[in-house]
Formats: structure tokens, C-alpha cells, sequence
């Protein structure tokens, strides 16, 4: 059973701050899934079933999906225009992590 109490700690080790009605809700959300849950596990040979990875057969020669080509590409000299700051071909960018 998850409680509000699990799911305070669980929103303070992630640095989330909720609302008390927001725990409410999750609270309430969670117990829905541990049911539907519950119902799949009574579901008869369910651990027999091969889990579904794309929504039908696939063989490996089918032209279905397309390849990976890169096209339109841009020319460094071309793409300077839009850059701030660079050096030898390489865009600086401001510094995200401390």
C-alpha cells in the first residue's frame, strides 16, 4: 500500500515540492493502479503471454519504416551567421552545469 506518508518521502529524496491535495490525488491514483494491477496478476496464464514491444509483426526486410538519411545539411560557413560566439568551427555555448 503506498501511503501519503511514502509519497512525501518519495517527493522529498527527488526535491519535489507538492501541495497536501496533490498528494491526495496521487494517493488516490496509485491505489487505482495497485488495483488494476491486482486484476492483471488474477488474469489466468498471464505470465505465459510474450510482452508486446511494437503493435504488430515487423520483419527485418519490411520498408515500412524509413531509413536514417541526413539531408539539408549546412556548411560552417553557412551557419555562423547565426552564432554568437565560435572558434575553430566549434559554436561556444554558456555554461549549463556547475
Amino acid at each position: 500500500m503506498i501511503t501519503k506518508d511514502i509519497l512525501k518521502k518519495l517527493a522529498s529524496n527527488l526535491m519535489f515540492e507538492m501541495e497536501e491535495e496533490e498528494y491526495d490525488t496521487l494517493e488516490k491514483e496509485f491505489a487505482i493502479f495497485l488495483k488494476q494491477m491486482d486484476l492483471i496478476a488474477h488474469i489466468k496464464d498471464v505470465d505465459g503471454v510474450e510482452p508486446m514491444t511494437f503493435p504488430f509483426e515487423l520483419d527485418i526486410n519490411d520498408h515500412f519504416l524509413r531509413s536514417d538519411v541526413a539531408n539539408n545539411e549546412i556548411n560552417f560557413d553557412d551557419m555562423k551567421v547565426n552564432v554568437k560566439d565560435y572558434e575553430e568551427n566549434k559554436i561556444k555555448v554558456p555554461k549549463v552545469v556547475e
